[in-house]
Parts: structure tokens; C-alpha cells; sequence
């Protein structure tokens, strides 16, 4: 299996991104910051609060990235406990069908001390250690591998799902916004492509990470 995760909140993400996968038959999952939305930034601006409901209607999950998106490392319990939280209320007010299983850890940076706290509140926790998921599975600290076009090209995502392929294990990746001039923590069209490309080529399947969790009865 191959999932395609979008951190943060571009609305490229939302827009290009999203159409890609449908167009292979695939959903994402959107590792969401509610403070975030709809908001500028220096690279992008956040999508819009349509944009999630158009995403979450159309099978693609909705995740959690904190609230202010703070560095987890930096969180005790107490502060972590409120950043989920106040990200769940701000979703459902959003759509009160939306629910977050999942989350992400933001800057990829987790914290021993909070993991046992979000296994408790969350299905999984992602990182952003390169790799593919096999044998033994750290839940609380998945691995993802860059669909970054300044860290990664063509030959470098072949070589993720082919690994994928032998171990018989689950390829995460993640990403940004989805641009013909991305940011630095982005991708482009060409390259995401290509990565759909690869994965219908080998007949693996593109599941959002609930559903991956589903298949293997996590």
C-alpha cells in the first residue's frame, strides 16, 4: 500500500494535489493545523474551510497536525492535551462529521513523553523518518518519505516503492503544496505524478492512512 499525506494546510495541496489522486483512483491524508486555515504565509496561502469540506466529502481524511501547530517535543501533557482538543472543536465546527484519527507530529519532531499520550487519543502519530513501514510498526511514530522535489527525484520515489514492493510493507509519503513552482518543502506536478504512476504500475493501492490501518487491523 502507498498513502500520500499533505501537512500543514496549502490549498494547493487541497486543489492540485487532491485532483491528482483522484484522478488514479486514490485519497489523501490532510495532516491539518487549525490555526492555519485559510491564513497566509510565506510560501502558500491555507486552504479554505471549503476546501476541507470538499475534501473530507470526497474520501479524503481530515487528520490532526495540533492547533498552533507548536513543536510536540516542547508540549507536557497538559498543553498537548489542549492543542488536540481545541483542534478537534475547530474541525467540527467545520463539519461535525469530521473526525480526527490520525495525527502528525509537526517539524517531524516527537516526543517520547507524549507518545503514550496520543496512542491514547489517536489511532497513529506520523513522523518524518524515511522509509517503508514493514515487519514491526511503530504506530505512534510512522515513517514517511519526502515527495519533496529538493530532496527526492523520480528514481529516488522508484527506489521507496520498490523497496515497498519486496518487504511487502506500507509506503507513507508526505509533502506540502503541490506546485509548478513548489516551495522548498513542496512538490511538483511532474513528480507527484510520477510517484501515482509508479504505484498503479506495481498495483498498489493509494489508501488514505485510516484506511491503511484498516487493512492491516490496526
Amino acid at each position: 500500500m502507498v498513502s500520500f499525506t499533505f501537512d500543514d494546510a496549502p490549498d494547493s495541496a487541497a486543489g492540485e494535489g487532491a485532483a491528482l489522486l483522484e484522478q488514479h483512483g486514490g485519497r489523501g491524508t490532510f495532516y491539518l493545523a487549525g490555526s492555519l486555515i485559510d491564513q497566509p504565509s510565506v510560501h502558500w496561502h491555507g486552504l479554505s474551510n471549503d476546501a476541507i469540506v470538499r475534501l473530507h466529502h470526497t474520501g479524503h481524511e481530515i487528520a490532526c497536525h495540533t492547533y498552533s501547530h507548536r513543536n510536540s517535543a516542547r508540549l507536557d501533557e497538559a498543553a498537548m492535551a489542549r492543542e488536540i482538543e481545541r483542534n478537534r472543536s475547530f474541525f467540527h465546527g467545520i463539519d461535525s462529521s469530521i473526525t480526527l484519527e490520525n495525527f502528525a507530529y509537526p517539524y517531524g519532531i516527537a516526543s517520547v513523553w507524549r507518545k503514550p499520550q496520543l496512542a491514547k487519543a489517536f489511532r497513529s502519530a506520523r513522523g518524518i523518518l524515511p522509509g517503508v513501514n514493514s515487519d514491526v510498526i511503530d504506530l505512534q511514530f510512522l515513517r514517511a518519505s519526502p515527495l519533496i522535489d529538493c530532496e527526492i527525484d523520480g528514481a529516488g520515489v522508484d527506489r521507496y516503492f520498490d523497496e515497498a514492493v519486496s518487504s511487502g510493507g506500507w509506503l507513507i509519503f508526505y509533502g506540502h503544496d503541490v506546485s509548478d513552482e513548489p516551495s522548498p518543502y513542496g512538490c511538483t506536478p511532474h513528480l507527484m505524478r510520477h510517484a501515482l504512476e509508479a504505484a498503479c504500475k506495481r498495483n498498489m493501492p493509494i489508501v488514505t492512512v485510516a484506511e491503511a490501518l484498516r487493512r492491516i487491523g490496526a
